[in-house]
């Protein structure tokens, strides 16, 4: 019998033993939210979640164990899920990042992802380096290595999966960071207001013409560097050609500078340019349309530091820089730029 009551028990046992749950369990409360739902995703997932007045919200989501990234219309942040867990987020949006939290089973995870962004924010503060000498910005750059290589290596009960992927990419996104800070320390220091701006000769024009910067000696020149792949590029059009109208007439000259190149299309030169004559046409473009002769290898855009575009430069009648990095057309300071310089 008494045999008998332990079989019993321990059957009973594994029938209350909870299977593990196939999926995530997400809730969260925002402060001041921004949407009446979030999105949680990857390249391969994702999930739209309500947002309730008070601002809570709960869902569950069948997921492959990875980094996801939550938006709630407005900012994002990354977060580490996987089936099993059950976690909790609050946050306020007046302070996102300074305010993510998670707890619950599994939270650790998107906890060390919410700190890791956030340090990396404070530390790589890139108005802090531009106001150091040149000659303190390696040791700098070198102690912030340091700092976040310990805060990697300190997170001990997070995934493996996560710490091994910011320390790999550490070493890449210190080199980038010293460039990008370079690359703006030259632009203020020999390519700041005042130098003599490079120049480029007899560049192809959209009408088989050729132009020259000294062309446009005596009179400003707003210099819009783009592509036609670049999608931020496309979307700066509608405003320019607004700029360009309210400026008709005015001592200024509206240049673009196409950098499209044989590897962007298709490994051919030719097809570089008939796309861009074909995008000159379709989006009746105005201003002073020309074609790089050899895209980012160009020596005016290489002398310039460019390395991402769109990139705008305002240059004097005299041929010196207003400015190596001039704001874009659709942010109102550039007009007020030109209201400066009686434009």
């Amino acid at each position: 019998m008494k045999k008998l009551l332990f079989i019993l028990l321990a059957i009973s046992i594994v029938a209350c033993k909870e299977e593990p749950k196939d999926y995530v369990t997400f809730s969260g409360k925002i402060t001041d939210k921004n949407s009446d739902s979030v999105v949680v995703r990857s390249r391969s997932y994702s999930k739209t979640i309500e947002v309730n007045e008070d601002g809570t919200f709960k869902d569950t989501l069948k997921v492959d164990a990875g980094v996801y990234n939550f938006f709630d219309g407005n900012e994002s942040s990354n977060l580490y899920l996987k089936n099993g867990y059950d976690i909790a987020m609050t946050l306020d949006t007046k302070e996102f990042d300074e305010t993510i939290t998670y707890s619950g089973n599994g939270s650790e995870h998107s906890n060390f992802l919410a700190e890791k962004a956030l340090l990396e924010e404070d530390l790589l503060d890139f108005e802090k380096f531009l106001t150091l000498d040149e000659s303190e910005v390696e040791p700098a750059m070198e102690d912030v290595k340091i700092k976040l290589e310990e805060f990697y290596n300190s997170n001990k009960n997070v995934d493996t999966s996560l710490t091994n992927s910011a320390l790999k990419n550490l070493e890449p996104m210190m080199n980038y960071y010293k460039k990008s800070v370079a690359d703006k320390i030259y632009l203020e220091t020999k390519l700041g207001k005042g130098t003599p701006s490079p120049t480029f000769e007899a560049f192809e024009n959209y009408d088989g013409s050729t132009t020259s910067l000294s062309d446009l000696k005596g009179k400003f020149v707003y210099v819009d560097v783009w592509a036609t792949w670049c999608g931020p590029c496309k979307r700066e059009i509608p405003s320019l050609k607004k700029v360009e109208a309210d400026y008709h007439g005015k001592d200024i000259a509206f240049v673009s500078l196409s950098i499209d190149d044989d590897r962007s299309h298709g490994g051919s030169w030719d097809k570089a340019k008939e796309d861009w004559k074909a995008m000159v046409a379709d989006k009746e473009l105005g201003g002073i349309q020309l074609f790089a002769p050899k895209g980012w290898q160009t020596d005016f855009v290489r002398e310039y530091k460019i390395n991402g575009i769109p990139r705008f430069i305002l240059i004097d009648p005299n041929g010196q820089i207003v400015s190596a990095d001039a704001p874009r057309p659709s942010d109102p300071k550039l007009k007020d730029l030109f209201t400066e310089l009686k434009i």
